[in-house]
């Protein structure tokens, strides 16, 4: 098998945690580790090391964080692409349509090299959030799509993914590739699980339920508190583990404690260390994601990869090959459905024990032989694509002073309007001056002209 140089493109990448950064890492390493040669590009976050064995390239990013939660990245740096151009890329691997693809397209520009793209994520649920008028919304998804198309092979994560792409309008042909996880199969050591039960107090008896994922609404959380708030009802007492962080995890807090659930949820926040979230779900009992947003929910197989099984939301992503009471739970979008399938944790607890077990067997896939599936269908991409001959990169300077003088040229522009507008506008003062001045000065003559009249009388 021929080793290649595969470039991994993300708009996020660890220290931030996020689905698709820990992915654009994984490819990453395994193939570093086992297939080749591999580098990472981008954007830029402020305070980041990065030393992973592998050239992370770094291009300019602005911080537009509050509104999209993430760094923009400027994917046309002379500097990043003449850098990634020299490691002699293969192939591009892009995990997101807008900056990452967009500079995936100028790689391919110049390199040759064809463009692998993974869908990931429904994003017309971002963009409805973010995106304020109608017309922008259609807009973003038309340009989402027209990025996909453009690329020589795109992937999806599950089959449910494929079928939302073509919502969005997408025509072209797909694959399912699906994703794998980092944690090796079997359970935490138990001294570490005893350790985190003793600091929350977990050794009670009570099931333990966990959430891993961002703190967003979108991510299924009401459904989550209304039904444990129903199961609350019903008499039953358990821990739920809530861990994560997020632009609305003040907001579930605040949901938690009106439900009254205050006592019986724990928020430790995010969880950079993956020993340690390994030990979250290896202390929980069943692992809750029951939400339509996830395309793939890699967390189910780091919950299987612990003997963990998983409740999920019928018909969802995240539940394509989840068999109810074999090796997952699964339920209607319901908080009545919803206590329902977690009945069987306090009825019936070895079969939950029984499950997560089954789970491991049929649910879990490492991200070796994930990335082995995946570097195969590599080959065969680069077997049928016919390589054109790559434009001459042109040095950095000249690039970078193409730009600079676009963008001069543009502030001209912008400058000579500006002097006319301001023209106009003074001149419109000083014509509207003048007139009232003469305004004044006719008033106060008629003035004058008055009081000599009374005088002379």
């Amino acid at each position: 098998m021929k080793k290649l140089t595969v470039v991994q493109l993300n708009d996020s990448f660890p220290p931030t945690i996020d689905g698709v950064a820990q992915v654009a890492l994984n490819y990453a390493r395994c193939i570093q580790k086992s297939y080749g040669k591999s580098v990472v590009a981008t954007p830029w976050y402020p305070d980041v090391q990065d030393d992973y064995g592998f050239p992370v390239i770094r291009y300019p990013s602005a911080n537009v964080s509050q509104r999209l939660g993430y760094r923009a990245g400027y994917p046309f740096d002379p500097i990043a692409v003449t850098q990634i151009e020299k490691h002699g890329i293969d192939l591009i691997h892009t995990h997101c349509p807008f900056v990452s693809t967009v500079l995936a397209r100028v790689l391919r520009y110049y390199t040759g090299a064809p463009v692998v793209f993974t869908y990931h994520t429904k994003f017309e649920y971002d963009i409805e959030r973010r995106v304020a008028f109608s017309a922008m919304r259609k807009a973003s998804v038309k340009f989402l799509v027209s990025q996909i198309a453009a690329c020589d092979e795109v992937w999806t994560v599950s089959e449910g993914a494929g079928q939302n792409l073509r919502s969005l309008g997408y025509t072209g042909s797909y694959r399912v590739m699906e994703n794998g996880t980092d944690f090796a199969k079997g359970r935490a050591p138990q001294q570490a699980i005893d350790s985190l039960s003793q600091q929350y107090g977990l050794n009670d008896g009570l099931p333990v339920f966990l959430f891993v994922a961002r703190m967003v609404w979108y991510k299924g959380l009401r459904l989550m508190l209304d039904g444990l708030a129903e199961a609350k009802k019903r008499d039953h007492a358990f821990h739920a583990i809530f861990v994560g962080d997020g632009m609305d995890r003040d907001a579930i807090m605040e949901y938690a404690a009106q439900l009254g659930l205050q006592d019986d949820c724990i928020f430790p926040g995010a969880i950079r260390d993956r020993e340690l979230l390994r030990v979250y779900f290896s202390r929980a009992d069943l692992f809750l994601f029951t939400n339509n947003y996830d395309t793939s929910g890699i967390v189910v197989k780091e919950a299987a990869a612990c003997d963990c099984p998983s409740l999920l939301l019928r018909g969802s992503c995240a539940a394509e090959g989840i068999v109810h009471g074999k090796n997952g739970l699964l339920c209607k979008e319901d908080p009545q459905s919803f206590a329902d399938a977690l009945d069987v944790v306090w009825n019936n607890p070895e079969k939950v024990t029984a499950m997560g077990l089954d789970a491991a067997e049929t649910v879990y896939l490492s991200w070796d032989d994930a990335v082995e599936r995946a570097f195969d269908r590599y080959q065969e991409v680069l077997a049928e694509h016919d390589r054109t001959k790559k434009h001459r990169l042109p040095p950095a300077g000249q690039m970078f002073f193409r730009g600079v003088h676009a963008a001069e040229k543009k502030v001209r522009h912008t400058r000579r309007r500006y002097r006319l507008v301001k023209g106009k506008i003074k001149r419109t003062y000083h014509n509207a001056g003048k007139a009232v001045k003469r305004k004044m000065r006719d008033e106060l003559q008629k003035i004058v002209d008055n009081l000599n009249q009374d005088l002379s009388e």
